[in-house]
């Protein structure tokens, strides 16, 4: 006998279009017409008769089918969105470069209340569900509290002239405990943000929202920022395509005749992924060979010098050393309209990483240096698979705690799955400690934006320890160009920017501009 589940998401993703460019639809064919016009076409020019709009159809449906999309990024529409689950914005909303967002932060706000999204499930699987995120929930407080008294410890061996009583550093405390203890938060926490997209990224969501791994939850987001849109401007979707069912995705087709609750093989593809990693968390697999070679080159022909006047060494010197280069300590990243810094493009790395689901959502703002993330439920295996980290590691009595907890959610995850539950539901309960193993690619003058913001002791610990693996390697390769990779008050240091720490009050403690990348250690 089938099992029957409820129709939807409870509750579901509510979305509000905050704002939006005004007449989109017409706007896209004005710019078009004006490519080809000797005066520049306004939306009114389009819009003005009957005429005018039969016209303005025709274009608008050439355009599309011919693929000239570049008239529909003009629009874009800033949506408000709230109760999306965490696994969604990872996996679909953050997943691609074309957006901003702000989300919110659960390293500086406390998760409360049942802040969860819950799949369609029949009664039985949804009492395991429900009962597994409140005892998440529930760990998400003791281990705050269990990691209290090793944060304190830390804490005060950074300032010990601070009175840790005080009201300004209890909350310091406290923000560092949840920072820890959200590692054993479902991915079905709901977040709430603010998300901007271009009007052709919108219309590519629209065809492709069906994807693997929170097809549902997707599809329901989507159609609601459709029906925002289509209220404002009824004539946008007008060519749009209908959604391209998940059975049509090449990744779906991929696992034709194979089940798709579970790879068989997770197990020994892990094995494999996490020793070619060894010891590392993020190991350089791939770079180009000539990096620096190509990095003076290129220097050389912007500023029209030849090798007897401008040596390697020297070229790179002015692109990469922030005495000489100004553009590398602004507050404000300007490198890629800089000339000279426009030459950091042309190195290239790619790095094999394994990552928590809560830092690699963060790592994927870095929305320039992209990552070929996986399906996660071909990854899921009946042994617990998390990330600890160093602060747990060191408190003995949390990493009891924390095993435990890890335990209790993978046994429920998997009777879910024997009671038939998809496995798109079931991965919600997965928490935010779950590894994501994938590569990321980027050029240089992108890494070193990500790296030099994410060296700083501020930064999510995981992130930070992944961008010191990164830069140790990129330096031992290229030396002449790893030499002036360091953290933002090394940087602002060298260029003599004061004050060196740019962080005003959240200040690190540590003199870090004073250290070579060899004694970057933190706990906290």
């Amino acid at each position: 006998m089938p099992i029957e589940f409820e129709n939807s998401f409870s509750p579901e993703p509510e979305v509000r279009l905050a704002n939006a460019f005004h007449l989109p639809y017409d706007n896209a064919v004005a710019t078009a017409r004006t490519c080809y016009s000797s005066k520049v076409i306004y939306s009114s020019d389009v819009n003005k008769d009957n005429s005018s709009r039969e016209r303005r159809d025709s274009i608008a449906r050439s355009i599309y089918v011919a693929g000239h999309h570049t008239t529909l990024q003009h629009a874009s529409f800033q949506f408000v969105i709230e109760k999306v689950s965490r696994q969604a914005i990872w996996s679909f909303l953050h997943s691609h470069p074309y957006y901003n967002s702000e989300q919110v932060s659960q390293r500086y706000v406390e998760v409360k209340g049942s802040n969860f999204a819950i799949p369609p499930l029949q009664e039985t699987a949804k009492k395991i569900y429900c009962e597994t995120v409140q005892a998440c929930m529930e760990a998400y407080q003791k281990l705050g509290e269990l990691l209290r008294p090793t944060i304190e410890q830390e804490y005060y061996k950074i300032f010990p002239h601070r009175n840790l009583n005080d009201k300004k550093w209890q909350s310091s405390l406290k923000k560092r405990a949840q920072e820890i203890a959200r590692y054993v938060l479902p991915v079905a926490t709901h977040a709430h943000l603010y998300h901007t997209i271009s009007g052709v990224t919108l219309l590519r969501y629209k065809r492709l929202c069906a994807l693997f791994d929170a097809a549902e939850e997707q599809k329901i987001l989507v159609q609601k920022m459709v029906k925002e849109v289509e209220s404002w401007d009824p004539e946008f979707f007008k060519f749009a395509e209908d959604t391209l069912p998940l059975e049509e995705t090449p990744e779906y087709h991929f696992f034709a005749g194979e089940s798709l609750q579970l790879n068989p093989k997770a197990k020994e593809f892990i094995a494999e992924f996490d020793t070619s990693l060894g010891n590392r968390i993020s190991l350089l697999v791939d770079y180009k060979v000539n990096s620096e070679i190509v990095l003076a080159d290129s220097v050389r022909h912007v500023l029209g010098k030849n090798k007897k006047d401008l040596s390697d060494t020297e070229a790179i010197d002015w692109v990469m050393n922030p005495e000489k280069n100004g553009y590398l300590s602004q507050t404000l990243n300007v490198t890629t309209l800089g000339k000279l810094t426009r030459t950091m493009v042309h190195p290239h790395f790619t790095f094999r990483r394994k990552i928590s689901h809560t830092a690699d959502s963060q790592d994927q703002r870095h929305r320039t240096v992209p990552g070929s993330r996986p399906i996660l439920s071909k990854h899921l295996t009946a042994a617990p698979d998390y990330i600890i980290p160093e602060l747990i590691q060191i408190t003995p009595l949390a990493l009891e705690f924390y095993r435990e907890t890890m335990h209790l959610i993978w046994k429920n995850i998997f009777l879910l799955l024997n009671l038939n539950v998809p496995v798109e539901f079931a991965l919600y309960l997965l928490p935010n400690a779950t590894p994501i193993r994938f590569e990321e690619s980027g050029s240089l003058m992108d890494f070193h934006h990500k790296w030099v913001h994410r060296l700083c002791y501020t930064a999510q610990e995981e992130i930070w320890r992944t961008c010191l693996e990164e830069t140790k390697q990129v330096s031992e390769l290229f030396p002449r160009i790893g030499k002036y990779l360091y953290a933002p008050c090394a940087l602002r240091k060298s260029a003599d920017r004061k004050p060196f720490c740019p962080e005003g009050d959240r200040f690190c403690g540590i003199p870090v501009w004073k250290q070579n990348l060899n004694e970057y250690q933190r706990i906290l």
